[in-house]
């Protein structure tokens, strides 16, 4: 059977190597975080630490074309934006020794750089949240009289924003913190955009999830989020598959627009002012809460695995639903936010976990990667209360 090589191991590429792993496929990770807790899965054949997809660029494609001259021609998945970035730029070269698992750097960087996402999104009118992309603080200045607060200060490249910052965008809620989060971006060499802030809860997140070929969906997927972590601006923690219609139509005529093929994720949010969906991103790639549709019977991973490798495109399924996603770190880590936030508290909070549900990282069948995670976390712990100790109780 052909191998697959998965970018990247943490929660999305965790996913995707137990959704091939679980039909026989031999799975090869390359992971550049030590914290990744993927590659010690039972389903993993070979694991190889790399140079960072961007700070090492060149280093991280030679050894991805050094494995594959030796190993013959796998499929390759980036299963981060930081390998999908390096890849895409690469696709070419790549393409001799893979089948590679994503679209063309010209492609990817429309929907990457999210200030060309929403101009193509404006341009075919799909409702997106009020932007401006202030390219001065003189600019930033000009528009204050037009922007509401409180607002978000969002960068173009969200991975590499994270990646210091460690949150995926900022809010203000005046202008004097609107200057100084813009400032801070600019100076640390991020590009950003000043975007209105969508009123309501986590709830009214969706994800537009599809697998797309010459210009149309051949599997499409609607989940709901329930909760996110941070709760209002941070990464999904609680999913629920869900029939979503409205985002279906919007989500098609985006990737069309973009060029777009292979698999998506296209998230909106509903906005109680006008009922509207509107458009937040789209992530060319498998996502976090990917075994959601696995488990509820759309394997995307292996439906791209099939396509690609043996030309095998599996027709649609319908989805099942009321089937909870849950990363249960990330769940439980905000757990007190949530309860407080809750209108029903504990027994809201507790539902994904009675009702059917996956974990992001727990599996019985395949306990490695949730020990490391455990171990992972008590040593970054213990390392934050040996620099800074609780103060001493009198």
């Amino acid at each position: 059977m052909i191998s697959a090589v998965v970018l990247s191991s943490h929660t999305t590429g965790l996913g995707v190597t137990r959704a091939l792993g679980e039909k026989g496929v031999p799975v090869t990770v390359f992971y550049y975080e030590k914290n990744d807790m993927g590659y010690v899965s039972k389903y993993v054949k070979e694991a190889f630490y790399s140079p960072h997809p961007e700070d090492a660029e060149e280093a991280f494609i030679a050894l991805l074309l050094e494995y594959g001259k030796q190993k013959g021609k796998s499929l390759l998945i980036p299963a981060d934006d930081a390998t999908l970035l390096a890849v895409s730029g690469n696709k070419a070269e790549l393409a001799r020794y893979y089948h590679v698992a994503c679209t063309e750097e010209e492609i990817a960087i429309k929907f990457l750089n999210k200030k060309y996402t929403y101009e193509i999104a404006e341009k075919i009118g799909i409702p997106i949240p009020e932007t401006r992309v202030p390219r001065s603080v003189e600019e930033l200045e000009s528009y204050a009289e037009h922007i509401s607060y409180p607002c978000l200060i969002k960068p173009c490249f969200s991975h590499r924003y994270f990646s210091h910052f460690r949150r995926k965008m900022a809010q203000a809620d005046n202008f004097d913190m609107l200057r100084s989060e813009y400032l801070k971006a600019r100076v640390n060499g991020f590009d950003v955009l000043v975007q209105e802030l969508i009123p309501g809860d986590d709830t009214r997140g969706a994800n537009y999830n599809s697998y797309f070929w010459n210009g149309t969906p051949a599997l499409e997927y609607t989940a709901e989020k329930v909760r996110m972590s941070p709760p209002g601006s941070g990464v999904p923690s609680v999913v629920v598959g869900k029939a979503i219609p409205e985002i279906i139509e919007p989500g098609r005529k985006l990737l069309k627009a973009l060029g777009y093929y292979g698999y998506s994720c296209t998230e909106f949010k509903r906005d109680p002012r006008d009922g509207i969906y509107k458009l937040l991103e789209v992530n060319g790639r498998h996502n976090r809460s990917t075994l959601l549709a696995v488990r509820s019977g759309i394997n995307f991973p292996w439906i791209e695995y099939r396509h690609l490798t043996a030309g095998e495109l599996i027709p649609e399924k319908k989805q099942t639903q009321t089937l909870y996603w849950i990363d249960e770190f990330r769940d439980l880590f905000e757990s007190i936010k949530h309860v407080e936030m809750e209108r029903n508290g504990l027994p809201n909070f507790f539902k994904p976990y009675l009702h059917r549900h996956v974990f992001a990282v727990l599996d019985k069948k395949d306990l490695k990667p949730f020990l490391k995670r455990c171990f992972d976390l008590f040593k970054t712990v213990s390392a934050k209360l040996w620099i800074n100790p609780l103060p001493n109780r009198p």
